[in-house]
This record gives C-alpha cells, structure tokens and sequence, in this order.
C-alpha cells in the first residue's frame, strides 16, 4: 500500500516501482488469477476482444490472403467471429453470422463459429459404455449431450499461436480437457491449425492425443449465409452422398443407414434448401428441416468433396471438403429471431446453412457405425475445408 502522506510525484513512481516489480516476479511462471488475467503479449499481432465473465483475457486474429480475404478467430472457441469473401461482382461480403461482442457468445449463442468437443453432435441420453465402463455425462440437450456438454470446447479459451505455412497465414490453438472434463475420461490435447490458403479456403486440422481410451468427435460449427442477408432457402446444395442416418424423435439415429433414394434427403443432384423442406416427411418433422448426418461417398481419413453450396444472386459457391466420414447439414432451424448479431442484424428461422463434417452422432452407441475410440499412443486426425469460390 502507498503511505497516506507520501507526495503524489512520490507516490506514482513508487506504484511504477510495484508494477515493474510484479511483472518481473512473473517472469518464467504464471501469476494470474480468473478475476486478474495476464498482460497481453502485444507483439504476435492479435487484439483483445474482451474479457471472460471470470475476467480471461480473449484475443482476436486476423489472417489475410492476397486476394483480400480476411478472417478474424477468437482464442474464445475458436470462434471465426468473421470472414468477409468476395461475390461475383468482387463486392466482399461478412459470411459468417455471430457476433461483435463476446458477451453474446458466452451466453447466447447456438454454437456460432466455434471449435466443437469433445464430442460433436448428440450422444443418447449422456450415457456410453467404454473397455466395459459406463460413462455419464453431462445432459444439456435434454435427454442427450450436445456438443461436448454444458461446457464443450466452444466455451473454453484456447491458447494461440499465429504464424505462415506454404499454404498462407496460420492460427494454431491448443486447448487441454483434464480427465473427467464434462464426465468424458482421459485427458485429452487438442490442437487446432486455421489456415487462409491462397485460393480462398479456411482449413481446419484437428489432431489430438489422449493418455485414456476415450472418445473423440471434432468439427467446426460456422453458420454460414453466403448472400450476407435473409434466409437461405435459395441456397442451392449438393451433397455427395447416397446414404444418411435417420434419426428419432431426440434426434438420435436409430441405427439405419438409409438410401437417400426417394425422399427430401437426395442432394445428389443440386436442388435449394427450401424445394423439399416443407415436405410431409417424419424426419423433416423431428429435425424442424434439415439437422441430419449424410454418409459421404469418400473413404475415412481421405480428404474429399462434402457438399457444394451455391447462392445464385451474389454468385458465392462453398465447397466442403473432410477426411470425416459423415456430415451434419443443419439450416438454422432454431433460430427464431430473439438474436440480434452483428451490425444489428436479427437472425430469423433458416437464415444460415451450417455444414459440419463429423462421425456420426452417437456413434459409441452403435457398432455399426465407425468408431470414435481413441487410445493413447494414437493420434487423432481430421481436415476440414471451406472453400470460397464464385461462379
């Protein structure tokens, strides 16, 4: 403490003397707390964003190529909190909906642009059973988990460090789940490399190791609308895929891998999101439209084409590419315009696609479906693509 009566000249310079004291007794080690964060290193190029309700410092990272195209990710989830791409006309474009402030992010957001885990999707009633353990774990999509649980990798603040490949700009972030994260066992490193290639693409690779058998499902969640505006039921998809997994009333697969032959699932052919959705269909009635996983017609592990969005007006096209053997094709169904996002904008019913490569949902729960088991000593791989293209 300062003494009363020292002189003001007197008392700054000593409160200079405590700082630089304090920040020379962190050197080498940590000294912060949830409601102090540490001094941002000012010099790896990102920007504070704000600060956490438990008082985190969160950055933001710009990464550019030289066509102009930007995106900006939080270390808050790896959120892309923007990416502005151009259309046909060259006019660039925000095609990511979220926010400008991370207040919204913490305590509204339907998963908008962020890293998912440890499990993406669902998981029935919370409940796997693993090397003959049963695991519980946390409901918040009742009855089942989404998403990872209450606290998924969505709502953690990843470390950053920004760099270049021979592909363009990189953000790699790393976030640790300690054993019996959200009732999952093991504890589990996750990196995650954005990179902004020179042809347009934000590329996600995922890698993981783990020091229990656990279970792993990592994708990225950006809701994306590729006229900047409205709803999407325009958009025109293609998804290369012959089979999907229908699911029950939870929105669960049942376990069938079915032809998408004859129903409102058969993207093979490109057709709008809105020519079948209002069908009288029993799975478009559970998901509300489209919330299903689709059987991607190209081997696990080996990179391939997903899905093909294109918005006729601006000319923008998104092309999916994964190494993931499934992908979750979701359309905004439960947005009902009690968000206001960024530049005032109020995000209604089936204003944004979100495509998510993936295993399927609720895979440790099915034999038949590729497995999502992870041992120690192996490590977890998964590329994700999205590519801007105009047409």
């Amino acid at each position: 403490m300062i003494p009363k009566k020292l002189p003001l000249r007197a008392a700054t310079a000593l409160t200079a003397s405590l700082a630089l004291a304090l920040l020379a007794g962190c050197a080498g080690k940590s000294c912060c707390s949830k409601m102090a964060a540490c001094p941002l290193n000012a010099n790896d190029g990102g920007k504070l964003f704000g600060y956490t309700q438990d008082g985190t410092p969160v950055k933001i990272y710009a990464l550019h190529n030289k066509n102009g195209v930007e995106a900006d990710i939080l270390t808050y989830g790896g959120i892309i909190q923007s990416l502005k791409v151009p259309d046909k006309n060259g006019k660039f474009g925000d095609v990511a909906l979220g926010y400008d402030y991370l207040s919204g992010y913490e305590t509204n957001s339907p998963y908008f642009g962020a890293l998912i885990g440890r499990y993406g999707n669902r998981i029935a009633k919370g409940h796997f059973t693993l090397d003959g353990i049963g695991y519980q774990i946390a409901t918040n999509n009742v009855p089942n988990t989404l998403h990872g649980g209450f606290q998924g990798f969505d709502k953690h603040v990843w470390k950053a460090k920004p760099g270049t490949s021979d592909q363009g700009e990189t953000l790699e972030l790393t976030y640790i789940s300690h054993d019996g994260d959200e009732g999952y066992p093991g504890k589990l490193t996750v990196t995650a490399l954005y990179t902004l290639t020179a042809d347009n693409a934000i590329r996600v690779d995922f890698t993981a190791t783990t020091d229990r058998d656990t279970v792993v499902n990592l994708t990225q969640h950006s809701y994306w609308n590729l006229a900047c505006q409205g709803d999407i039921l325009g958009h025109v998809v293609y998804i290369n895929a012959d089979k999907f997994t229908p699911v029950d009333a939870t929105l669960i697969p049942t376990g069938e891998i079915k032809p998408v032959d004859g129903t409102p699932f058969d993207f093979r052919t490109p057709t709008t999101v809105g020519a079948r959705i209002g069908q009288d269909d029993e799975q478009l009635k559970f998901g509300q439209g489209y919330d299903h996983n689709w059987v991607v017609n190209h081997p696990i592990g080996e990179l391939g084409l997903d899905a093909r969005v294109t918005e006729p007006t601006s000319g923008r096209v998104l092309e999916v590419w994964s190494t993931e053997p499934g992908l979750q094709f979701y359309c905004g169904n439960f947005l009902d315009g009690s968000i206001t996002g960024k530049e005032g904008r109020v995000y209604n019913f089936r204003n944004a696609v979100v495509m998510e490569p993936q295993h399927f949902p609720d895979s440790p729960n099915h034999d038949n479906f590729p497995s999502t088991v992870l041992h120690p000593g192996d490590t977890y791989h998964n590329t994700i693509i999205f590519k801007f293209l105009t047409n």
